[in-house]
């Protein structure tokens, strides 16, 4: 695997990334912008998603990375959850809810494939900014 070097080249990531922008695009249709207990929790589940990968990446270590992928990975499950709700209010359609549900299960499946590969080939210590140069 080539080194990664920035949280936005981690395909999970630029998969939660669409999973985020499918979400906003339901919780703007009408009925459903209305609904704001809903379309605020299901928007920040999936921003949640992207966060938590993001957030992760930027730790000290693959251990703390690992553990904030989990906290995504859940988030994915969260959406999902929340896709049924909108889906038995009519919020949206049949097809949006089984288009959405299935990137959120494969943002999950990649996460839990980049939490397993982590797992067996973790360092003691990453820091993403190796090459930067601190003067004081």
């Amino acid at each position: 695997m080539a080194a990664i070097t920035r949280f936005e080249e981690i395909e999970a990531w630029k998969t939660s990334r669409q999973l985020t922008n499918s979400v906003y695009s339901h919780t703007n249709q009408a009925g459903f912008n209305r609904d704001f207990g809903l379309r605020d929790q299901i928007r920040r589940a999936s921003v949640s998603v992207m966060s938590n990968i993001a957030e992760g990446f930027e730790s000290r270590t693959d251990v703390q990375f690992i553990n904030f992928l989990g906290m995504a990975r859940a988030s994915a499950g969260e959406v999902r959850a929340q896709l049924y709700i909108a889906l038995d209010q009519k919020y949206i359609t049949e097809e949006q809810f089984k288009e959405t549900s299935a990137i959120a299960q494969t943002c999950a499946r990649q996460i839990a494939s980049f939490m397993k590969y982590l797992e067996s080939n973790s360092r003691p210590r990453r820091i993403s900014d190796d090459s930067a140069d601190y003067e004081a």
